[in-house]
């Protein structure tokens, strides 16, 4: 069985004489009910203080990146940061530029201060029905899978210790969770919102495969020019190559520092989210009866609303009504 590893360190406290200190246990969660109660801490009695009070107010040229976790949001952020500013990359973390508006504001980061470049730029995961309108939106989807099995490699070794959790356990009491099911809502919300002028949407698949023409729909889309050195920088600087030779920028510098003060989660947690970049990751990980749970809820929720059989029919129905564009 795996052990624990348990990270002592002594706590300095004001009004205590000196040399005194106290010590506390910090470790990741063995089970999903202390994942839970980690994360949860990880916010608890926390406000928004000064101007990262302010509620964000959208101007029309703002680009919100929203996909669902794990879909692409952190490739669409330092490919449109790129696009921007001409290859920027004088920053520790990529929300730090390219604002992630759900957690800003407990970050400290005010969400309406100038940024780097124009047009100002947002990350997100909200779905169409919460995210704040009157903004211009990007949205990537992916095969629920593939995404599933990235959130677990991304938590494990973060918030969860390292072979304590299995992928099933985890898939039923977080991803696949039956009063959310996040991801599967979230992508029937954007989906109904693919048409409209102001949002663009693409899938993780097409992105693989043609970077080129995603970097060439983004621009457009931010309205930014597009000449041959800045797609020659942003293919490059966009790459997976240079994203894991660079993957403290793209890490959660700045989550996992909350997490390690709040949720007493120990420090150097690995949480990069540049790994392989492989598409159909899933085929070596998830085993039958989970593929069949997770079938049965596209059934449910999206074949019998739109009638697309699987992910990749739907898919292929974006990329059939981007062709040309």
């Amino acid at each position: 069985m795996t052990r624990s590893v348990l990270y002592i360190y002594p706590i300095k406290r004001q009004g205590r004489g000196a040399g005194m200190s106290e010590t506390t246990e910090r470790s990741r969660a063995r089970s999903m009910e202390e994942m839970h109660h980690k994360m949860g801490s990880m916010f608890g009695g926390q406000a928004p203080t000064g101007e990262a009070a302010e509620p964000y107010r959208p101007l029309p040229t703002d680009v919100i990146i929203t996909p669902f976790a794990k879909c692409g949001t952190t490739w669409l952020q330092q490919m449109f940061h790129t696009l921007r500013t001409r290859g920027d990359c004088d920053y520790d973390d990529i929300s730090r530029v390219v604002p992630w508006i759900e957690m800003s504001p407990l970050l400290g980061i005010p969400l309406n201060a100038p940024q780097r470049g124009l047009p100002r730029g947002f990350k997100s995961h909200l779905s169409y029905t919460d995210v704040p309108k009157g903004a211009r939106y990007i949205v990537a989807m992916r095969d629920p899978r593939d995404a599933l099995v990235s959130m677990y490699r991304f938590m494990e070794g973060w918030f969860m210790e390292p072979g304590a959790i299995d992928i099933g356990t985890f898939a039923r009491a977080d991803f696949m969770n039956p009063e959310s099911r996040a991801y599967w809502r979230h992508l029937a919300s954007w989906w109904d919102q693919r048409e409209e002028e102001n949002v663009l949407m693409l899938s993780y698949e097409g992105m693989k495969a043609d970077q080129e023409a995603t970097i060439r729909r983004v621009a457009r889309f931010a309205g930014i020019e597009l000449d041959d050195e800045l797609l020659a920088i942003t293919l490059e600087n966009s790459s997976l190559a240079f994203m894991q030779a660079n993957k403290d920028k793209f890490d959660d510098l700045m989550m996992r520092e909350m997490s390690e003060k709040n949720a007493g989660l120990p420090p150097g947690s690995e949480s990069s989210k540049v790994r392989d970049g492989k598409t159909g990751s899933h085929v070596d990980v998830l085993g039958p009866e989970l593929l069949a749970e997770l079938d049965a809820i596209w059934q449910e929720e999206i074949a019998a609303k739109y009638g697309f059989a699987d992910y990749a029919a739907m898919e292929k129905a974006l990329r059939d009504s981007m062709a040309g564009a």
